[in-house]
């Protein structure tokens, strides 16, 4: 058994062309999906980056772990403390080990362990390789140690490869050479210059105002984006930035792809794709980041070609909802392994093997590095219910129907308080069940305590700084709000 897991990251699967997209970002993706199955409602439990990861490497919901800040006390797993034994419970516990045990030979090629100093996600682990670059490594630069790795041990059998890519994350920094691929393309047709007005009259960090953060001015490294969306030329500027980083991580894809084919064992190895979670590029005001638990931030792609497994589901997409844990349950499964009792994950080995396509009736997501928010996703609803903005003019609670508007761009709390009543029960009914399993309780007020989500945290001097700032642009009413609400919501948006 040999499998190849790619995760890219801060890919939004409506940017993939096997996923409908108007561009052609990912031929080498498309071919994969082609051949296997493509999950369309697959959700990663808690983000951004660590507490995704986490989530998917120990198989646990954050809201059990702890671990959903990118900073602060709940940036961490808890310590076993004096029940712990020779090894702790996460490592024993964790993806790695349990692949491990099934036999499997694991290897992880990324610098997200060093970056985030998140180590457990390579608990169990047999190798792991940190290209040193921080996050900010291009496909290129990710691309020779894993050919390296394959071309070493490709042949062998049992063995389980990690490879993390970023280019479709900020700064848009591609080797000039490669060029835009999408300069004479269009972009959606849902960003109109009377979205961008508005948006340019509200505030927060990566906003259309202040695209890489607090500022308006690129990092030195960024070689695509703009530092101010103003008109629909800076909205194609940007969405051509994170297009052409999705085209090159897939061009490098291709790569390992051809990797596999001259070693002779393409047909025989599994090939995973996926992400830790999506990218706004304009939905809710935020553009080029992830600070939301919205559908455009928490749904991920996942791709699943597993000869031997999926041989007859090919091109198939399964519109069932999972959480990105619940990979980690179906490699449990595959391997023939049972998962730890912790864990939270339900298989769906069976969608992969026949064709059934069956899942969870809703699923609960959540954000705490960027701001404090927890949403309800069932039918074509999602019901985010905001507990600290973190910088935003987020209400407290808004309501999506998805199926008529996939962007965000009207809030119907107001209008269908019956369906925000439904979100809240289900949520409610979720939290009382992960209440019993949960090591802090509820982590989204230790965060709050602290200050509030490390990017936007009310002790942090950015804090003040940024209301200055809102002044010195004519946006003086929106430091007074900060000012007096501090991270609560201005509004319910119930009104």
């Amino acid at each position: 058994m040999r499998i190849l897991f790619i995760d890219i990251d801060t890919l939004r699967p409506d940017h993939l062309s096997c996923y409908g997209y108007l561009r052609k970002t990912s031929p080498n993706l498309d071919r994969i999906a082609a051949e296997g199955v493509r999950f369309t409602n697959y959700y990663a439990t808690d983000t951004p980056c660590l507490p995704s990861r986490t989530a998917l490497f120990t198989g646990r919901f954050g809201i059990c772990t702890g671990a959903i800040n990118h900073g602060g006390e709940y940036a961490d797993l808890p310590l076993d403390g004096e029940s712990r034994g020779f090894r702790s419970s996460w490592s024993t516990d964790a993806l790695g080990t349990m692949l491990r045990q099934a036999g499997l030979h694991t290897a992880s090629v990324s610098p997200f362990p060093n970056r985030h100093t998140s180590y457990h996600i390579v608990y169990g682990f047999s190798e792991t390789y940190d290209t040193g670059g921080g996050g900010v490594d291009n496909a290129d630069e990710i691309y020779p140690p894993a050919q390296r790795w394959l071309q070493a041990n490709g042949k062998e059998d049992n063995w389980f490869l990690h490879v993390n890519m970023w280019d479709p994350h900020t700064p848009y920094d591609h080797p000039e050479e490669y060029g835009n691929p999408f300069a004479d393309e269009p972009i959606e047709d849902w960003i109109t210059q009377d979205l961008i007005d508005r948006q340019r009259q509200s505030f927060g960090p990566h906003s259309a105002t202040e695209v890489p953060g607090e500022s308006d001015q690129l990092p030195p490294r960024a070689r695509m984006g703009r530092g101010s969306i103003e008109n629909l030329e800076d909205a194609k500027a940007h969405m051509d930035g994170y297009d052409t980083g999705i085209h090159y991580a897939d061009h490098y894809v291709g790569k390992l792809i051809q990797d596999l084919k001259d070693l002779g064992i393409y047909e025989e190895t599994a090939i995973i794709v996926s992400s830790d979670h999506g990218e706004n590029h304009g939905e809710l005001n935020v553009w080029g980041d992830h600070q939301t638990a919205d559908h455009i931030c928490n749904r991920i792609p996942l791709i699943v070609r597993w000869p031997g497994v999926t041989d007859g589901q090919q091109g198939k997409a399964c519109d069932a909802f999972h959480y990105n844990l619940d990979l980690a349950a179906t490699l449990a499964e595959l391997t023939g392994r049972q998962q730890p009792a912790a864990w939270n994950g339900e298989s769906f080995a069976r969608s992969l093997l026949t064709e059934a396509d069956a899942g969870r009736d809703y699923l609960v997501l959540s954000q705490g590095a960027w701001s404090c928010q927890r949403s309800t996703r069932w039918d074509n609803w999602i019901l985010i219910r905001t507990y600290h903005t973190g910088m935003k003019e987020f209400p407290e609670f808004m309501l999506f129907d998805l199926e008529k508007d996939p962007h965000e761009t009207t809030n119907l709390a107001t209008e269908r308080p019956d369906l925000v009543g439904h979100g809240l029960l289900l949520m409610d009914r979720w939290m009382g069940e992960r209440m019993r399993e949960g090591l802090r309780g509820d982590p989204f007020w230790g965060i709050i305590a602290e200050g509030g989500p490390l990017h936007a945290n009310e002790k942090h001097p950015s804090w003040k700084k940024y209301c200055e700032r809102l002044r010195q642009t004519g946006r003086g009413h929106h430091a007074n709000n900060l000012e007096k609400f501090g991270g609560r919501p201005f509004t319910s948006g119930l009104e």
